[in-house]
This record gives structure tokens, C-alpha cells and sequence, in this order.
């Protein structure tokens, strides 16, 4: 919750700017899933996803899941 906010680019961009992106893309929430757990290149500007441990521990699949699912109902 560092980078993200509900409705404000901050470090990252928005939850409701990623579900505008993705909500109607059927594969996206394996990808977002993927890159909520174990982190990954930069889709919006420089700024790369952390790795797990930069952000304090890994996430499971179930969790990631639920995550997502949230983010993308915004």
C-alpha cells in the first residue's frame, strides 16, 4: 500500500487506473497475480514491481488472488 492508492497516481499507478487497464483483459489476472507475487518489469514509466523481499515476504497464490480481485472491482 506504499506505492498504491485507491484513486491517485503516487509511487505507482492507481488501483482504479489499473482495473481501467486490465478489468476487461480475460488473461490479465494471471499476469497481475504473477507480478504481485513475485514482482516484475515496469508497465507504467520506470518503475519496476519489488521483489517479495523488498516488499516484506511472499505473498501466497490465494492471497495474490484475492488481491487482485479486489483491485480490479475498482
Amino acid at each position: 500500500m506504499f506505492c498504491h492508492t485507491i484513486d491517485a497516481p503516487f509511487l505507482a499507478p492507481s488501483f482504479q487506473e489499473i482495473a481501467n487497464r486490465y478489468r476487461d483483459n480475460p488473461d490479465a489476472r494471471i499476469m497481475l497475480e504473477h507480478k504481485l507475487r513475485v514482482g516484475g518489469r515496469a508497465h507504467w514509466g520506470n518503475m519496476a514491481m519489488p521483489s517479495p523481499a523488498e516488499r516484506g515476504g511472499p505473498l501466497s497464490p490465494e492471497d495474490a488472488h484475492t488481491l487482485i480481485e479486489w483491485v480490479l472491482r475498482h
